[in-house]
């Protein structure tokens, strides 16, 4: 039986959240140090298609602050008005991601492996977050470069990466 990889929302950000909260603390965050987490207001988002892979969209956060601080390892995405997550590639990813103060991380997201799928959804825009309590940014479908709509279905998204080249790496790209 084929499984649709969107869960519902409010179940995931508990998961997620719970998940976070329950974290050996090994896992917080790299590094001897363990930041604070991120506030949401020091961080920028930007999203935009893969040139040549429309259906494979890279985020990216920086921390705007001046001390290094922990996102979630793996960034939430939304599509539109449907319910549910893009999951993370590889399985897991509870646990933070160490953002030094001016640095960026990197997360492809892969919206469909099939364009030509019968069961793909359109949405107009995804929303992108850096953490599972954070609001994130929402980006229209022509802001991102794939047109007038989002193709989606079973969507997956790497864990944070160090450099753009990491995150095609990790979702299969070159």
């Amino acid at each position: 039986m084929r499984m649709r990889a969107v869960i519902a929302v409010p179940a995931a950000s508990a998961a997620v959240a719970a998940l976070l909260l329950t974290a050996p603390q090994s896992q917080a965050a790299p590094g001897r140090d363990r930041p604070a987490r991120c506030a949401e207001k020091a961080l920028t988002i930007r999203a935009k298609a893969v040139t040549g892979h429309p259906t494979v969209l890279r985020a990216s956060v920086t921390n705007r602050g001046t001390r290094a601080c922990a996102v979630d390892r793996v960034p939430t995405v939304t599509f539109g008005d449907l319910d549910g997550i893009a999951l993370p590639v590889p399985e897991g990813g509870a646990g933070g991601y160490r953002l030094a103060a001016g640095g960026t991380a990197y997360a492809d997201v892969r919206t469909i492996a099939d364009p030509a799928d019968p069961e793909a959804r359109r949405v107009v825009g995804v929303g992108v977050a850096a953490s599972a309590a954070h609001g994130g940014r929402s980006f229209t479908a022509g802001r991102l470069g794939t047109g007038r709509r989002v193709l989606v279905w079973e969507p997956v998204t790497t864990w944070w990466q160090r450099s753009a080249e990491a995150a095609d790496r990790a979702i299969g790209l070159g």
